[in-house]
């Protein structure tokens, strides 16, 4: 995994540090679809288990962290595993984590002064690829090209908004007092053994000031 790793920092390096633009999901009516069904089609198309190696950038103010990272999730027993190199190969971090906790397994010194790197880098993760449905208690709004879900969730709301011919999700986000904390954007799915993926993800942090890129390079189903 770490040589990997390697030859996808150097190829990072070599196709510059500019964020790529992710092409939005094509929108088309959905005025016919019936909402529980467009989540249970796109549920039954969820991987349960992959590993796949990315690009991340990490933005916060003005400041920017680049990074390679690979991934193992598995949404069954709910854990998933992450580590993180920076262009040059050095590791910066590696974790492990489930639905309630987070273990640091190694931190680059000079990342020591971000004592909540790992619950951040942790909960991102949950937030981008757990809990991708919403319950059957969501409230629906229907509208021409996209299917809003929204649902309570701890001390706010979570909004699932689905789009696009497959009835993907393409963005997910918390509210709480009515102010937006945090939103998931998904983009360019690809179909794989039945399976749906998003090729492009970005995690925008309103409450905290920071953005999280994510370019899928190499998927291992």
């Amino acid at each position: 995994m770490r040589r990997r790793l390697i030859l996808l920092a150097l190829v990072f390096c070599a196709s510059g540090c500019a964020s790529v633009p992710f092409r939005e999901t094509a929108r088309v009516s959905l005025e016919s679809a019936d909402p529980a069904n467009l989540v249970r089609q796109f549920q039954a198309k969820v991987p349960e288990r992959f590993q796949l190696l990315n690009t991340v950038v990490f933005e916060y103010f003005w400041r920017k962290f680049l990074g390679m990272g690979y991934l193992d999730i598995d949404r069954d027993a709910g854990t998933f595993k992450v580590a993180c190199l920076n262009p040059l190969g050095v590791q910066l971090f590696q974790l492990t984590g489930d639905r309630t906790s987070i273990t640091s397994e190694g931190a680059l010194t000079a990342l020591q002064e971000y004592r909540e790197l790992p619950a951040t880098v942790g909960n991102d993760i949950r937030r981008i690829y757990f809990d991708l449905v919403p319950s059957k208690e969501a409230r629906i709004s229907k509208r021409r090209y996209e299917i809003d879900f929204r649902q309570p969730s701890g001390a706010g709301a979570l909004e699932y908004v689905f789009a696009g011919a497959d009835g993907d999700l393409v963005e997910k986000a918390f509210y709480q007092n009515d102010l937006l904390r945090w939103r998931v954007s998904y983009y360019e799915y690809r179909e794989l053994n039945g399976k749906r993926y998003p090729q492009g993800v970005v995690l925008v942090n309103y409450q905290y000031g920071y953005s999280l890129t994510v370019r899928q390079k190499e998927l291992f189903s």
